[in-house]
């Protein structure tokens, strides 16, 4: 029975543990932080609890995949609920729009918005529906280790219907000219790292995802998915250490020996890491052990980090959804202050969660858990002053577009930005969301998931394949670890 190591609980880590055990290894997971679950952990004050990283459920059926290779379903973790609407938007002048469940309702809503346009959603979606099949059936469950793998004809003919060279901007404005609508079809990627314009308009599966597949949410909190995963992952028999930062991996002769975790080297066979892959090559490995230079990772495209204020709110509010966007403010200048000046937004877009709207396990009655999120440029440290500075203007804005008054009701507040992502996750330049999905930084073009310099040092996780997202992680896990298995064959 190999030895098997395993870097961080994320999603990735958890779902590679599970796996390995599954097959016969005998595996220890080593957490830095004292909860289990990477970016999907929670913080609780005075009878809120909220949740610190992912906060959309999308594509449910990878959860319900993973639960059955264990002998389980989701229903006997959590109550999965779908919601509806799925969210709302709010655009300039306080214009609203709601994004129903039901794909009825949304040929409606846009033929309200633009006469003759559910015609061309139609089409939309029913080419989102092919890319999405064909991306989860083939390209996402591979390692990405040959180009061969891209050569087999399943997927060639599929090629001409997957629009990998054109853009997601172009792609949309074919089927709306409605500036809110193609927003709205846009909105998905915004979660893979790089403007609409820069990223391939394969990804418009992910509108398959969110408006065929819908919005869901676990009651309880989105805590409850690793709470899962570790239950899976002991009755596998997977040891856990938290408060366990590795501190080094030790190699001779091209081969991983162990880790050393808080100065105690620990004998392992094989080494997987879930965490942070700029982190564990240029901090945990020596020099001639690393595949990638820091040239290397300082020409990768990242995605966003984020500016987070978690809120304890003394009432309930009025006119949010569980989901919110404010695309209120122009896109582009505030696109631009990520990708290109890479600087503070001027006067940045910005996204609420209210889950205590759906869901009242998580606030005290009669009171409100919402955090806010404003996308920023990877590699920003925020200091007090700029974190007071975005809160009152999001602040301002979010009081005005729901007409009520929310900071004199406000009871705490956390602040949560690229410098604590840095601290907590060793996350490179901070990012939130790994590497933005540019054609460039897509499926074999992404750092590998078996290192090239030894021979039992593996990855998974957003920085490898398939990329980011709670979804991609759990494959991500998995494929690792069924590399792992065909290795030792």
């Amino acid at each position: 029975m190999k030895k098997v190591a395993v870097i961080g609980s994320g999603f990735a880590g958890l779902s590679a543990a599970a796996s390995l055990a599954q097959k016969g290894f005998k595996v220890h997971v080593f957490e830095k932080n004292d909860q289990i679950g990477g970016r999907a952990t929670t913080w609780e004050k005075d009878g809120f609890r909220f949740d610190l990283g992912p906060s959309w459920y999308w594509m449910p059926e990878v959860f319900e995949q993973f639960y059955q290779k264990f002998g389980h379903t989701t229903a006997e973790f959590y109550d999965l609920k779908r919601l509806d609407p799925s969210y709302r938007v709010f655009f300039e002048q306080h214009q609203t729009v709601d994004i129903p469940a039901q794909l009825s309702g949304l040929f409606e809503l846009f033929e309200e918005i633009q006469p003759g346009s559910s015609k061309g959603l139609k089409a939309f979606l029913d080419q989102a529906a092919i890319k999405y099949k064909v991306a989860m059936d083939k390209f996402v469950w591979m390692p990405g280790s040959k180009w061969s793998e891209l050569m087999k004809w399943e997927i060639v003919k599929y090629v001409p219907q997957l629009n990998m060279f054109g853009s997601v901007s172009d792609y949309v404005a074919q089927f709306a000219r409605d500036k809110r609508l193609q927003q709205i079809l846009e909105f998905p990627v915004l979660f893979l790292g790089a403007k609409p314009s820069e990223t391939p308009a394969l990804y418009t599966m992910m509108n398959h995802a969110d408006l065929a597949l819908g919005t869901w949410y676990p009651m309880g909190g989105m805590a409850k998915i690793p709470e899962a995963f570790e239950k899976i992952c002991r009755e596998q028999g997977v040891i856990f250490h938290l408060n366990s930062p590795v501190d080094k991996i030790e190699v001779k002769n091209r081969k991983v020996q162990g880790i050393s975790v808080n100065g105690e080297f620990h004998t392992f066979d094989i080494v997987v890491s879930g965490a942070d892959y700029h982190h564990t090559e240029t901090q945990l490995l020596p020099k001639d052990s690393q595949q990638y230079s820091e040239a290397y990772w300082e020409s990768r495209k990242m995605a966003p980090s984020s500016l987070l204020y978690y809120i304890g709110l003394g009432k309930k509010v009025e006119n949010l959804k569980h989901h919110n966007l404010f695309f209120d403010t122009d896109f582009e200048s505030h696109a631009n202050s990520i990708y290109k000046t890479k600087d503070w937004p001027e006067n940045p877009l910005f996204y609420v969660s209210a889950p205590s709207i759906s869901d009242p396990e998580v606030a005290p009655e009669g009171k409100e858990n919402i955090f806010i999120l404003i996308p920023t440029a990877p590699g920003l440290d925020q200091t007090p002053d700029i974190e007071e500075k975005y809160f009152n203007i999001v602040m301002d804005r979010l009081e005005k577009a729901t007409n009520q008054d929310i900071r004199s009701h406000i009871l705490f507040k956390r602040n949560f930005g690229c410098t604590d992502f840095k601290s907590r996750y060793n996350s490179f330049k901070g990012n939130a969301y790994g590497l933005a999905n540019t054609l460039l930084q897509t499926a074999n073009l992404k750092p590998r998931m078996k290192s090239a310099k030894l021979e039992n040092l593996w990855f998974c996780g957003q920085l490898t394949v398939p990329g980011p997202g709670v979804p991609p992680s759990i494959i991500s896990g998995q494929v690792v670890a069924q590399e792992i298995a065909k290795s030792l064959r």
